[in-house]
């Protein structure tokens, strides 16, 4: 199974920005879709960016389009999230993870059953 190391989370002003870094032991044929998910407490997990490995087509949840950007650097195996525009509502603990991701119409999928590899999580707190 794949190891997943999240990086880069941290404490920020409001309209500040974070690069989220995921670092992949391996990757296997399984896990053509990686994404980015969060849990602030007393809330459950959630889809925040998904990517298809192979073709690279995106997925964003609304509350983050036009601010977050999902990329890949396939060579060194590493996922990446670069958050823009930040906000109070983005604290959460963020979570890299790979699985299958409901793959359909060559997009990758938000629900988290269908990702069956996770990180750690690493926490990013947005203040005013």
């Amino acid at each position: 199974q794949v190891q997943l190391v999240e990086s880069g989370g941290g404490s920020v002003q409001a309209g500040g920005s974070l690069r989220l870094s995921c670092a992949a032991s391996e990757y296997s044929p399984r896990h053509y879709c990686m994404g980015w998910f969060r849990q602030a407490p007393g809330k459950e997990r959630e889809g925040v960016a998904t990517i298809y490995r192979l073709g690279g087509s995106t997925l964003y949840a609304d509350s983050v389009v036009g601010r977050f950007t999902i990329s890949q650097d396939n060579p060194k195996s590493t996922l990446y999230l670069q958050m823009n525009s930040l906000k109070p509502e983005d604290t959460a603990v963020y979570y890299c993870a790979a699985g299958w991701g409901a793959l359909s119409a060559g997009v990758c999928g938000t629900s988290s059953g269908t990702y069956i590899s996770w990180g750690q999580g690493t926490q990013v707190t947005v203040s005013t």
